[in-house]
């Protein structure tokens, strides 16, 4: 068996510190995290990994608000004023019209 350091192992789990996640809170049979699309309207905890076990994080009303939360937006740059449409310049092409005298 390769054995990887010590450090090298460190690094990776410190990585994951911090990352969030969505659990919802709908009553079920079985214990633990269950997929989004079994209950999408209902609420959700969000949970941030600590290093060694899920904390409270926040709350989300639903899934959709869940993956807000998850996956925020960049902020969109404002969009730029419109530019003023230029008026046709006399094209310099060949068009499919006929030459005069043709």
């Amino acid at each position: 068996m390769d054995d990887e350091p010590l450090s090298h192992w460190a690094k990776r789990r410190d990585a994951k510190i911090g990352r969030l996640r969505a659990v919802p809170l709908a009553s079920r049979a079985s214990a633990g995290p269950q997929g989004a699309h079994l209950h999408p309207d209902a609420p959700r905890a969000i949970q941030r990994w600590n290093g060694h076990t899920w904390e409270p994080h926040g709350f989300a009303a639903n899934y959709a608000e869940a993956q807000r939360i998850l996956h925020p937006r960049p902020e969109e740059p404002e969009a730029a004023p419109a530019a003023q449409p230029q008026p046709l310049q006399a094209g310099r092409g060949r068009h499919r019209k006929p030459r005069p005298g043709e």
